[in-house]
């Protein structure tokens, strides 16, 4: 900074240090305000909702535990068709709903290239036995 010799240029150092004051409160209030508006907890969802959605490997696995637990809880109602009262019957369920879950979640591609391999065309050749 210069020497300030006269009050003129003394109010004019004032006043050039009271407008950057000013600015740098502006600005510090709206850091302010982003840093509250990113902090909300709506906003917090909001963007963790474009993140997976960004993600397809996120989503494929979010899918994949999905179905996962639709069909370890099918495959255990579909043992206990009719309500049981055992509880061994009720533990091989379970266990049967957490194996089928695993597998599922687990090894999605194992299961993808069963159900595409048990759905191809295979050629028959009934010529030849």
């Amino acid at each position: 900074m210069e020497n300030i010799s006269t009050p003129d240029e003394l109010k004019k150092a004032i006043q050039l240090l009271e407008e950057e004051k000013s600015v740098h409160f502006q600005e510090m209030r709206t850091n302010f305000s982003l840093s509250c508006e990113s902090l909300n907890p709506a906003s917090i969802v909001k963007s963790t909702m474009k993140e997976i959605s960004s993600s397809p490997y996120l989503l494929n696995n979010i899918f994949n535990v999905a179905i996962g637990l639709v069909a370890g809880y099918l495959s255990k109602k579909a043992m206990l068709a009719g309500r049981s009262d055992k509880k061994s019957r009720r533990l091989l369920g379970l266990i049967l709903q957490l194996g089928v879950t695993n597998l599922i979640v687990y090894a999605p591609n194992a299961i993808n290239s069963f159900v595409r391999h048990l759905f191809s065309k295979k050629d028959i050749n009934y010529d030849n036995p």
